[in-house]
């Protein structure tokens, strides 16, 4: 199949890409992340996507980063998990629309690689999105490769985040700090 990953970050993409191509299908990255902040860590980690990119010789596609956009609609929800669920529906509509009007046979997102993120609910919006826009989501439990990504990512001197990217985890990051 050709699949279009949406791609949160470098060390999350590693992982997939490597089974999804093992597995004999096309991967095509799809960067679209309006949701990090603040700027500088959105371009620190879309430059170490460019650079695995380059690397492994991957096709990605960059949308524009419009942060106003996703704040505009992101401050409607505050708390967890409604807000990273909401999150998730916002990029992750925008790659199901871009997979069906592009002709791949599927896609996916690295969000399904991380312990942190509410992964049912990511399956969820998968799905629901296969179903409005007519595009198999694939769904593949990748959070046991977190590990083999991450050395990846070591090894090749990718930058690593430290939280999800969203302004308001961010700000509870260091919040959290204070409370200490």
């Amino acid at each position: 199949m050709k699949i279009l990953v949406h791609v949160c970050c470098a060390p999350c993409f590693t992982h997939p890409h490597k089974r999804l191509t093992e597995r004999g299908h096309e991967v095509v990255g799809y960067w679209y992340n309006p949701n990090v902040h603040p700027y500088m860590e959105y371009r620190a980690r879309m430059e170490a996507l460019q650079k695995y990119a380059a690397m492994e010789h991957i096709e990605v596609i960059y949308e524009k980063y419009d942060f106003i956009e996703y704040l505009k609609m992101q401050l409607k929800y505050v708390a967890r998990p409604k807000r990273c669920v909401n999150c998730y529906e916002y990029r992750l509509e925008r790659a199901a629309k871009y997979a069906s009007s592009h002709e791949f046979d599927a896609f996916t997102t690295t969000l399904l690689v991380s312990h942190h993120q509410y992964h049912e609910r990511i399956k969820e919006v998968g799905e629901s999105l296969s179903e409005k826009y007519h595009i198999p989501f694939y769904y593949e439990d990748f959070r046991e490769g977190l590990h083999e990504g991450n050395a990846i990512a070591k090894a090749y001197g990718l930058y690593r985040q430290k939280y999800c990217g969203c302004l308001i985890s961010e700000w509870e990051r260091f919040h959290e700090r204070e409370k200490r």
